[in-house]
């Protein structure tokens, strides 16, 4: 075993046993690495990575490679989920080193003196293949490179450091009047990319851009194209038709063949939006969408704690896509004549296999086509289908199951618990509210500590300071909270995480925030983006939070960062609106504030207002429904006093009515525009 051993990173004890000499990221690879004079072999992975394992299969269990590395580098293994800091600066100086993008695994190889990288990809083959050279001769040439052209490696990593410098966002402009223009032209750029046809955004290989399709759900004209993306997504190959839950991106247009991992951030965004998607449209099937993903979460995913475990990986049994793909004698010999007649007909085992020979569920034929083509009722075509999938189902439990990572990431979580809240309200599923609120109590438990929030939960042990991306989306969750079951405790919790964002994250010369805490700087220094990637970008989700939580409260501090967030955004969302869906929002957000509705009552009453408000999707409304006896309320909420009867106040902004007293008047019964 290596020096792996001790690590509680699932893939960073997935290597533990390489004969190569592996360290963690810290002091003491570092400092060996400059007595010893030696590049730091930096590899940088996740336990759900399908490339990452055939790399690992193919050189880092091989002896003789492994003794080529340990004599030339000093080698070093980082999960990217653990030290997303670490993998942003890395993946960007690939980026501009390569000129073309990157991934995982990424393979960099760093100076020892500033750690800056002079050479990278991402997969190198053993062998030499797919136009690349074979590792070991790679190998070879990069140690080489090191020893002879010194000069031109620290030449090189002076220019990336400033090149780094350069690519700052630029400082915003003084007195520069932010407006709603940007919100319609990040519309426009997305419907010019939309796929009419299948839904998302541009063709192959398609990622999902929660952010994205929760901009376009927003507004009444473009709400078609986000309903259009979640149905062709709920009835691709990307979701689970079985066990539900989606995996992270389908490597074709049309959502049918994904790469099989299932992350846990990806699930909790799109939770959030089928929930609210099928509130807007009343659609009974993007309503069993988000019911089948939240159950795969609640049965698959959730740690004894409460909290959520991260991914589940793309491979068992060394196959990607071994768990999840049916032969057809297979699913013959589970069901009925009728059952399989209809499986086939709904997910295509009546056509050419689409799986290296086999067939993995994607939904071709609509249900009321099948009625109609067999002569049979809907109603009973569906009852067979959902018999035949409830015993695949089944079988499927037998298999050898996919890897699971049970690290838990508090960021990662907060998606999780945001859909939960928002499905548990929208959908009247108390269960999945209950499973919101146990995972922020393990959070609050776990990963708070001495008034510090830490990124990662495993065994007992919390590690890595929080990001901004844990601050962000932990506190976007709790207002979904807040607004789903309220506790003063989370409205508490939310102030501190507020705080600490402010006092830690904040650049408080151009606004904005940073990624990494002050005083956590990376090798290439901090990094600052408003760039949406796999998830939101945390500038935008912090920007909305702050402005969310500082006009329910009151306090101009959380105000005042969420506008100065947005201004210095905003220069670069306007040279690229539509890559910055999540700061279109908070921009939104903060050049028009959110409605803001407390109902006050006792028992069933209030419990009947609330059901009632949260029926309708209304994007730019909060309500929260605080019982009469609540008390520790910050001033701005108690002075929404209760009355003997239910009574809601409906504020805009600082100016809020008088108490109203019957559900179906004007200030309730009308969304917000």
């Amino acid at each position: 075993m290596n020096r792996l051993a001790g690590e509680t990173s699932p893939y960073l004890l997935q290597h533990a046993a390489n004969p190569v000499d592996w360290y963690p990221w810290g002091e003491a690879a570092i400092a060996r690495a400059r007595a010893e004079d030696r590049p730091i072999l930096l590899s940088i992975g996740y336990s759900a990575c399908h490339w990452c394992h055939v790399m690992a299969h193919e050189s880092f269990e091989d002896e003789a490679t492994a003794a080529l590395m340990n004599r030339l580098f000093v080698n070093v293994k980082l999960d990217r989920e653990e030290r997303p800091d670490l993998d942003k600066v890395y993946q960007l100086a690939h980026q501009l080193l390569t000129q073309r993008g990157g991934g995982w695994p990424l393979t960099m190889f760093l100076a020892p003196d500033d750690l800056v990288p002079f050479f990278g990809g991402t997969y190198f083959p053993k062998d030499a293949r797919y136009g690349m050279p074979a590792f070991a001769d790679l190998l070879e040439r990069v140690a080489g490179f090191y020893r002879a052209q010194r000069d031109s490696v620290r030449s090189q990593n002076a220019s990336l450091r400033d090149v780094f410098r350069e690519i700052l966002p630029p400082a915003p402009q003084a007195g520069t009047a932010i407006t709603r223009e940007p919100v319609e032209l990040g519309r426009q750029g997305l419907a010019a990319s939309f796929d009419a046809r299948h839904g998302g955004f541009g063709g192959a290989p398609k990622f999902p851009h929660p952010a994205a399709i929760e901009l376009l759900l927003r507004e009444d004209d473009t709400r078609p194209m986000a309903l259009l993306t979640l149905q062709r997504m709920a009835e691709g190959g990307i979701f689970d038709q079985l066990g539900g839950g989606f995996c992270r991106y389908s490597v074709d247009s049309s959502w049918m063949i994904p790469h099989f991992e299932k992350m846990l951030y990806d699930n909790g965004a799109l939770l959030a939006l089928l929930a609210d998607a099928s509130v807007a449209a009343d659609d009974a099937d993007l309503r069993e969408a988000a019911l089948a993903t939240a159950g795969w979460a609640l049965g698959e995913m959730r740690a004894p704690g409460g909290a959520f475990y991260a991914a589940l990986d793309a491979d068992s049994e060394g196959h990607e896509g071994k768990f999840y793909v049916w032969r057809r004698e297979e699913a013959g010999l589970l069901l009925t004549a009728d059952e399989y007649r209809v499986l086939a007909r709904r997910y295509g085992l009546d056509r050419e296999p689409n799986f290296e020979g086999a067939w993995h569920l994607h939904a071709f034929t609509s249900l009321p086509d099948i009625a109609r083509e067999s002569g049979l009722p809907q109603e009973r075509v569906k009852t067979l289908l959902d018999a035949a999938r409830a015993k695949l189902l089944a079988a499927r439990g037998t298999r050898v199951r996919p890897g699971l990572d049970d690290k838990v990431l508090t960021a990662w979580n907060g998606l999780m618990i945001r859909g939960l809240a928002i499905a548990g309200r929208r959908l009247a599923a108390p269960a999945l509210t209950d499973a919101a609120l146990g995972a922020i109590d393990c959070l609050r438990r776990e990963a708070w500590r001495g008034g510090r929030l830490y990124a990662a939960w495993k065994d007992g042990a919390a590690r890595f300071p929080a990001y901004l991306d844990d601050h962000a989306f932990l506190l976007d969750a709790l207002l979904e909270a807040l607004q789903t079951r309220f506790r003063p405790e989370d409205l508490e919790f939310a102030c501190r995480l507020a705080d600490a964002l402010l006092e830690r994250f904040a650049d408080r010369e151009h606004g904005g925030f940073w990624f990494t805490a002050e005083g956590a700087d990376t090798p290439l220094g901090r990094s600052k983006s408003f760039v949406d990637e796999a998830m939101a970008a945390g500038n935008g989700v912090a920007a909305r939070a702050l402005a969310r939580l500082g006009w329910l409260i009151g306090e101009t501090r959380y105000l005042d960062a969420a506008e100065a967030a947005a201004r210095a955004g905003y220069a670069s969302l306007a040279r690229a609106p539509d890559a910055h869906a999540a700061m279109l929002i908070a921009l939104d957000e903060c050049v028009e504030p959110v409605e803001i509705v407390v109902v006050r009552g006792v028992g069933e009453d209030l419990s009947a207002w609330q059901a009632a408000l949260a029926g309708r999707y209304a994007p730019r409304r909060m309500v929260l429904a605080i019982p009469a006896d609540a008390a520790g309320l910050p001033e701005a909420l108690a002075a929404k006093r209760a009355r003997p009867q239910t009574v809601a106040y409906v504020c805009r902004g600082p100016v809020c009515s008088e108490p109203i007293e019957r559900l179906d008047a004007p200030g309730l019964s009308a969304a917000p525009p």
